[in-house]
This record gives structure tokens, C-alpha cells and sequence, in this order.
């Protein structure tokens, strides 16, 4: 776990203001964590958003040993910046601090596959593989209409097929990345200990006790209450005072 706030860049600046990150920035390494959260806070109240604010926000939370806060923000961090190895790695870290250990069901069969293939990227990058494959496309149907033999046509020929056919999977793989991305609804347990009830009422049966920083997905909603899903594929109705969405601003 490194100690020092990441991200000191030009975007930063952009961002933020230079003043207000900065000082969020200096009171953190000073050790003021509970400061430099109301700093940091103070920025998203001004609706600007970035992955470098997220992760600097649950270091301060890490380091005071709020599990569920330091989860929530490393997951808002990730939902920006999927790719970096920085958050899920600290992510990892406070995951640790959690009571629960919830098992994390793999996907088997057509499902699994699909997922395995189309999760290498997200969907934005698919989207982008899939407009430089049309272009390559474009270049190959040019080379193909101008070209005085048969076998450059024909190579032409083939390469349009391929390119063809793989900007369609491209594009097949970005819409369903972004099904996944807007249907599915993590949110983390914020409450200190709550229980995961079999119907949406307080005076039914427990199915489970469950302790702040476990993830769950939102499946639908009565009132306020919220059926939820576990990672070992548990479901049970939660109140939804007890939870906070990742995906909400």
C-alpha cells in the first residue's frame, strides 16, 4: 500500500482548481486524513469527478480504517479508470479489512466464454477497435477497386471478409459490455452490521449478517428496500438506507 497521493498532473489542474487539490494533497501528507477528506469532498461537491480524486479520497479512508467509505471510492476510482493496476491493487488491500468473505462464483460454460472475451476490453475500447477496423476496412475495399491483378484482388478480397466480420464481433463486443456496464448495480454495505432479510419486511427470516465494505448488486426495489445479489450468487432484501451505489454521483 503506498502512502503517498498519486496523479500530480496536468489534469489534475484541470480538474480541480490546482489550489484546492493541492491543499487536499499537502494535508494528506502532513497526516491530516480527516482534513484532507473534507478537502476532497469539497471538490466532488462541484461535480467534478476523476479517478485520481477517488483514490486519493479512499487512501484517507484506508488509512483511518473506514472500510466501507475506502472500498467505495477505490471502486468509483476503477469504474473511471478500469485499467489500472494502482486502485485494484489498493482495492485489494482494503478488501482485506472486510469481516465478510463472500465467495466469488466463476461463470461457467457459454456465459463464461462470452464474458472472458468481451471483458478483455471495455466497451469505449471496443468501440474505438471497432471504428479503426473500418478504417482498415475502407483501405482494403481501395486497394481492392484499384487493383490491376487478380491475385492483389483477391488478397484484397479476403482481407475485407476478415476485417469485415471482425468489426462486426468488435461492435457485437462493445454493446454488450455496455449492457453489462448499465444493467448491472454494485453498491457497497455502509451500514456497520446489517442483515440480509428473505422478504422485504423487517420482521422476516435472516439469510445472512452482513458487515460494511461487502459488495452487492442491486436487483430490484420495494419501497425501501432493495433485493440484492451476492457474489456467491446469494440473494436476499436489504434496506436501502444500509447501502450506497457506486454508479450514483
Amino acid at each position: 500500500m503506498k502512502n503517498i497521493v498519486y496523479f500530480l498532473l496536468l489534469t489534475s489542474h484541470l480538474f480541480f482548481g490546482q489550489s484546492n487539490f493541492d491543499k487536499a494533497n499537502m494535508s494528506y501528507k502532513k497526516g491530516n486524513y480527516s482534513e484532507a477528506i473534507s478537502q476532497y469532498q469539497a471538490i466532488l461537491q462541484t461535480k467534478k469527478h476523476a479517478p485520481e480524486l477517488y483514490f486519493n479520497l479512499a487512501n484517507c479512508y484506508y488509512k483511518l480504517n473506514k472500510v466501507a467509505p475506502a472500498i467505495y471510492n477505490y471502486e468509483k476510482a476503477l469504474l473511471l479508470n478500469p485499467n489500472d493496476d494502482e486502485i485494484r491493487n489498493n482495492l485489494q488491500f482494503a478488501q482485506k479489512l472486510q469481516i465478510d468473505e463472500i465467495k466469488v462464483l466463476p461463470k461457467v460454460g457459454f456465459s463464461k466464454a462470452i464474458q472472458n472475451l468481451t471483458g478483455t476490453f471495455t466497451f469505449d475500447t471496443w468501440a474505438w477497435i471497432a471504428i479503426f477496423l473500418s478504417l482498415f476496412f475502407l483501405g482494403a475495399f481501395i486497394g481492392y477497386y484499384f487493383s490491376k491483378t487478380t491475385l492483389s484482388k483477391r488478397i484484397f478480397f479476403i482481407a475485407m471478409f476478415i476485417l469485415i466480420f471482425s468489426t462486426v464481433n468488435a461492435v457485437a463486443a462493445a454493446i454488450y459490455e455496455r449492457n453489462v456496464f448499465v444493467n448491472e448495480k454494485p453498491a457497497i454495505v455502509f451500514s456497520e452490521i446489517v442483515s440480509l432479510k428473505s422478504e422485504p419486511k423487517k420482521s422476516s427470516t435472516d439469510v445472512l449478517i452482513l458487515h460494511e465494505g461487502t459488495k452487492v448488486y442491486i436487483l430490484e426495489n420495494v419501497d425501501n428496500w432493495l433485493k440484492v445479489q451476492l457474489t456467491d450468487d446469494t440473494t436476499g432484501w436489504i434496506e436501502e438506507s444500509s447501502i450506497k451505489e457506486i454508479k450514483k454521483q
